[in-house]
């Protein structure tokens, strides 16, 4: 089955044309965007954009042989003219299978969100999920067979990828194509970077595909250790790194602090945020969940995890220290990187960064300062892929 995008952006497109923020800007070339319009073995539109027929021929293909057009989303503003000898477009009731002369199945795919999703099964068995913007399937039903190639708003929507992968509907070898492109990501290597963290990928507008062929599908990273200063952030880096995951177990190390209504409104504010799957533990022994089979783990934060090491140990107490507090803590460090090194968890860990500042005007600050740093350096050290986030803004330090 072959498959060409006619346009990968937004309903709006990319660049929007009444925007002028910086992601519009730079969507220039091989990053401006139409509004996505899939052209499946020339029989099969998935819907219908303005410009379709020339965007067609600009990839070297025609509508002539189109046998059917189907939608998967309302279209806002004026209706858009159908070009002449192709069929009216329409929609497909939810759960209801279409079969075309062509030998293509398409079934219709319940979604959460305003449209329909569209699997098509080709003549020769290659499976394509195509979604809409904005949505995620509904009622999945588990196990599913893996799809070749899953085309949806990877951006807008991680959570449906989460889904998908949840019920085996995404397996290794899938390609997860992000579509619906919009602004809220600058188009180029900050793309690349979010969509491979999600084990997806974007190609320009035009080009053409073989569904089930074997491609560079991203492997995404397993230990990721994300860096950055006091509202840098990284927190957010971090959950959006896991977000289009199933199951994601997220370790708060900072305790719940009853009675700090200050702390209460932060921790509310993080779990507001994450989606409504990840389970939740209060704790600092991370040692055994890094040994255990299972989930995601998302660990926020490190340097909280070392307040508690440098509680357990004495290491505010100078006598303490030199005797024995400062080896207890090299300990505690060294399982806990040991453990990093032969975890088979996903893991994404984020730390702050606190070495760049004003230099602590007492001894036990300037001990924290400088035991985070040698405890960053060993966990980054473990990790595949380490991030320092500046100002909302991710630097790839590794991977």
């Amino acid at each position: 089955m072959e498959l060409t995008l006619l346009g990968t952006g937004a309903p709006a497109g990319l660049p929007r044309s009444d925007c002028p923020c910086a992601a519009c800007a730079a969507a220039l070339g091989p990053d401006a965007r139409a509004a996505t319009a899939l052209l499946l073995d020339g029989a099969l539109l998935l819907d219908l954009t303005p410009g379709a027929a020339f965007a067609a021929a600009r990839a070297g293909r025609s509508l002539t042989g189109v046998a059917q057009v189907l939608l998967s989303h309302p279209h806002n503003g004026p209706a858009v003219e159908v070009p002449a000898g192709l069929p009216q477009p329409g929609r497909v009731p939810d759960g209801r299978e279409l079969t075309l002369l062509t030998g293509h199945r398409v079934r219709a795919v319940a979604m959460d969100a305003p449209g329909t999703g569209y699997a098509v099964t080709g003549p020769e068995g290659q499976r394509l999920l195509y979604l809409p913007p904005g949505g995620a399937p509904a009622g999945l039903a588990e196990p599913a067979e893996s799809y070749d190639m899953v085309l949806a708003d990877v951006v807008g929507r991680p959570d449906a990828l989460a889904k998908l992968r949840a019920v085996g509907a995404i397996g290794p070898t899938t390609d997860v194509l992000a579509v619906h492109l919009d602004h809220d990501v600058p188009p180029g290597p900050e793309l690349v970077r979010r969509l491979a963290a999600a084990g997806a990928r974007a190609v320009p507008d035009g080009v053409t595909l073989v569904v089930g062929a074997y491609e560079d599908v991203p492997d995404v990273p397993r230990r990721t250790l994300v860096l950055g200063g006091a509202r840098s952030g990284k927190s957010v880096e971090a959950e959006r790194r896991l977000e289009a995951f199933p199951d994601v177990l997220y370790v708060a190390t900072g305790g719940s602090r009853n009675g700090d209504t200050e702390w209460s409104s932060r921790v509310a504010a993080h779990r507001e945020r994450r989606p409504g799957s990840w389970q939740t533990v209060e704790t600092c022994d991370l040692v055994p969940l890094l040994k255990e089979e299972g989930p995601p783990l998302l660990v926020d934060c490190l340097s909280l995890w070392l307040t508690d090491a440098m509680d357990s140990v004495g290491a505010w107490d100078d006598a303490v220290w030199a005797e024995r507090g400062e080896k207890a803590l090299r300990e505690r460090v060294r399982e806990l990187t040991e453990a990093m090194r032969v975890t088979r968890r996903t893991v994404v860990a984020v730390s702050n960064e606190v070495g760049s500042g004003i230099v602590p005007s007492t001894a036990s600050g300037r001990r924290y300062r400088d035991e985070l740093g040698r405890l960053n350096a060993g966990f980054a050290a473990e990790c595949e892929h380490v991030l320092l986030v500046v100002a909302g803004q991710a630097v790839v330090l590794r991977g």
